[in-house]
């Protein structure tokens, strides 16, 4: 079908003539999409006059070449079948705003100024703003030249803002579990499956109960954050906690649905029940936080916490980056918001060295006498 709609998108129309792609989206209604793929149709197998396109070329003297949108649209393509859900939306997010505004042009015919003015204007919102929106269109033209559908990407060379950096909050047991209090029941059950695993959120919402082993009490979870997008699995040992909260939810659970946390809600236009994988919803941590009068912490903060109490307990930083799912060291140092052993005991050496100090020059001091009683004497 040459042309669909994705769900809270639009419509979109994509063809494959003479062994060459052509697409292009979103319009607002199906029959908006279908005149523009007749009309793009028509321009490919009615090709302008040689002499034609000769003085165009003469005139615009640069070949445009791939539209950008066309080079968006490829890229998301990718991102959808190589990547995790939520780094998808984030890039249509990103995107959306620059084909407003660079859609309808030729990838050539970007420049560097230009992504250099539009990221000047994101600033006033923030510099880490500025700064993702370089970091997602920086590896859209890179996908462009990998795939040799473009020469160059005009973002290169382009610096990131600088950022103030602070310390992130890392909320303590107590606060979470205060926060968790406040939830319904469900909800209850899904955050302390998240923060007892010290999981990504996305991991969580695709756990299976195939996934689920409370023989030999573990859990296998999948992340793509691996290269080549690859759904890479890792075991989980369950707390007493989570044992107990998987073994409750299996004796209930509705065996024709294959997650151990479901999504449900009623569709709009048939006004049927949908049931499927639960999905990401960054707006409960807030609110349970207001209710619980705590300082706001999101779900990825979960992950620290339970990184700084292992790494606090003397737990080897390699049984925490396993857990945790990084395939790098450093990645995981990262997540260690503890003051670490080493610096404690570098400033407790510094604090016995000059109490000693303090108290040799006390003690020298009542020995020869104040310099300046021995006159009154």
């Amino acid at each position: 079908m040459s042309v669909y709609s994705v769900k809270g998108r639009g419509w979109r129309y994509d063809f494959t003539l003479r062994g060459e792609r052509h697409t292009e989206a979103w319009f607002k209604t199906k029959k908006e999409a279908v005149q523009a793929e007749a009309k793009r149709r028509q321009e490919l197998e009615n090709p302008k006059p040689v002499e034609q396109q000769m003085t165009l070329q003469t005139v615009t003297e640069i070949p445009i070449g791939i539209s950008f949108l066309e080079l968006v649209n490829r890229r998301l393509d990718f991102v959808k079948a190589y990547k995790s859900e939520e780094h998808y939306k984030t890039n249509v997010y990103l995107a959306r705003r620059w084909v407003r505004r660079w859609g309808e042009m030729g990838c050539r015919a970007i420049t560097s100024d230009m992504i250099q003015q539009f990221l000047i204007e994101r600033r006033r919102v923030s510099p880490y703003t500025a700064n993702k929106d370089l970091r997602h269109l920086r590896a859209t033209f890179n996908y462009g030249k990998k795939k040799k559908i473009i020469d160059d990407n005009p973002s290169d060379g382009i610096e990131f803002f600088p950022v103030e950096r602070k310390i992130k909050h890392v909320p303590r047991a107590e606060e979470i579990e205060k926060v968790i209090s406040f939830a319904e029941p469900d909800t209850q059950d899904y955050l302390r499956t998240i923060n007892d695993t010290m999981a990504r959120v996305g991991e969580i919402n695709r756990l299976t109960w195939d996934d689920v082993n409370l023989e030999e009490r573990y859990i296998v979870l999948y992340t793509r954050k691996k290269r080549g997008g690859h759904l890479t699995p890792r075991k989980v040992p369950m707390t007493q906690r989570l044992y107990e909260i998987l073994k409750r939810r299996q004796s209930s659970r509705d065996k024709s649905h294959p997650w151990v946390f479901c999504n449900r809600y009623v569709d709009q236009k048939t006004g049927k029940q949908i049931v499927g994988q639960f999905q990401y919803r960054k707006t409960i941590i807030k609110t349970l936080c207001k209710k619980a009068g705590v300082e706001n912490f999101t779900y990825h903060a979960l992950r620290h916490s339970g990184a700084s109490i292992m790494d606090n307990n003397s737990v080897p930083i390699g049984a925490i980056q396993k857990i945790l799912g990084h395939e790098n060291r450093t990645t995981t140092e990262i997540y260690l918001h503890s003051i670490g052993r080493t610096e404690q005991e570098a400033i407790s050496v510094f604090e016995r060295a000059t109490q000693n100090s303090h108290t040799d020059s006390h003690t020298a001091e009542k020995t020869m006498g104040h310099p300046h009683t021995a006159h009154l004497n």
